[in-house]
């Protein structure tokens, strides 16, 4: 956990990015805004070569404010939030991890959100997203293209192996 605490730390002395982003979700959060989240910020993380981008629930970035969450409380809800987003994602993608801290007596939930595999672009209920800057949107043309240009990754079980009989 302390590991955790220590990248939080290192995200918060930070300002929000393509691959960051801070939402105070005191309480609740929309479910179809968090997708729109995991894709973007999954999008974005590809285009920069990142394996993940982050998400973090209980900061208020504005106020550089630790607010604290109760969204999706216990280990049950989170595991069900994984399962149910996946039904929606490219590919039934889902976190990477859901991590739940506690910085200055506060719960912080953080968003471990895999970029999308190569030349595979990152859709929530079929719409890719992608950022602006901090601002949501549609992913546009030229990312999509960019993505889908990318050179898969080589199949190893398909290459011959030196020296084998």
């Amino acid at each position: 956990m302390d590991n955790f605490v220590n990248i939080f730390q290192s995200l918060i002395s930070h300002k929000e990015s393509e691959v960051v982003e801070f939402k105070k979700a005191e309480k609740n959060f929309d479910f179809d805004d968090l997708g729109k989240y995991f894709s973007a910020l999954s999008n974005e993380a590809n285009l920069r070569g990142l394996d993940f981008a982050w998400l973090i629930f209980g900061y208020d970035e504005k106020k550089h404010e630790i607010v604290g969450t109760s969204y999706k409380n216990g280990e049950s809800a989170l595991n069900n939030l994984k399962h149910d987003f996946a039904q929606h994602t490219t590919d039934g993608q889902t976190f990477r991890e859901i991590v739940p801290i506690e910085v200055d007596g506060k719960r912080i939930l953080m968003f471990k959100i895999p970029a999308s595999p190569r030349n595979i672009v990152m859709k929530w209920k079929g719409i890719a997203f992608g950022r602006d800057g901090e601002s949501l949107k549609p992913l546009n043309q030229s990312k999509m293209d960019e993505i889908r240009h990318q050179t898969p990754e080589p199949d190893w079980s398909a290459e011959l192996v030196p020296n084998a009989t």
